[in-house]
């Protein structure tokens, strides 16, 4: 009866024993699958960031690239105004040249033709009205910004007369026109025609 007793509490305690043994099994699952579960919770939060920083980061990068296409265009836009502004100015100032070098050939005609003197009053008469023409050409130049360059007693300019004879001369300094053989022209700053001269050595 005794043996049977004991016999019954032996496995009574390896049951319990076996019973404590499968709790401890069941908690280390549940306490692994919460692991897990924390794990992916944690990972699905950390993927959803960096997805976000990296969508960001190209974005970013987009408007940079799209900045500086802007800046560029702007300043070809801004060179290309300059350059239309300027070959605008260019094209006013210089608007007369064509005409003027056309005329310059009429004036010196008309300026060998009031060189000549004479006792005839019909011959001055013309004379007269040859120079009233003459003056107003030659206003209508000046209007347009059209000067004389070379003039006696000037120095010597190479970038506005053309000497074609030096001579000796003790009224005259070295480099100084002594005679103008053929007038020259300017239009504001550009040079139509150099003034033919001669010059003191």
């Amino acid at each position: 009866m005794n043996i049977h007793v004991d016999y019954v509490g032996e496995v009574k305690f390896v049951e319990k024993q076996n019973s404590h043994h499968e709790e401890e099994i069941v908690t280390e699952e549940a306490e692994n699958l919460e692991q897990e579960v924390e794990e992916n919770q944690e990972s699905e939060v950390i993927e959803p960031e960096m997805n976000e920083e990296s969508e960001l980061e190209s974005l970013q990068k987009q408007v940079d690239e799209l900045e500086n296409k802007y800046l560029r265009t702007q300043a070809e836009y801004d060179n290309f105004r300059r350059r239309t502004r300027e070959e605008r100015s260019a094209d006013a100032k210089y608007r007369s040249q064509k005409l003027a070098e056309e005329l310059l050939p009429a004036i010196d005609n008309f300026e060998r033709a009031l060189a000549v003197q004479s006792d005839h009053e019909e011959v001055n008469s013309l004379l007269t009205g040859m120079e009233m023409v003459y003056r107003q050409l030659k206003d209508a130049l000046a209007k347009e910004g059209i000067e004389e360059v070379g003039a006696q007693g000037e120095e010597f300019n190479p970038h506005l007369h053309q000497a074609v004879m030096q001579v000796e001369s003790d009224e005259y300094d070295s480099d100084v026109i002594v005679e103008v053989l053929q007038k020259g022209y300017k239009l504001n700053e550009r040079v139509l025609r150099p003034a033919m001269v001669k010059v003191s050595s």
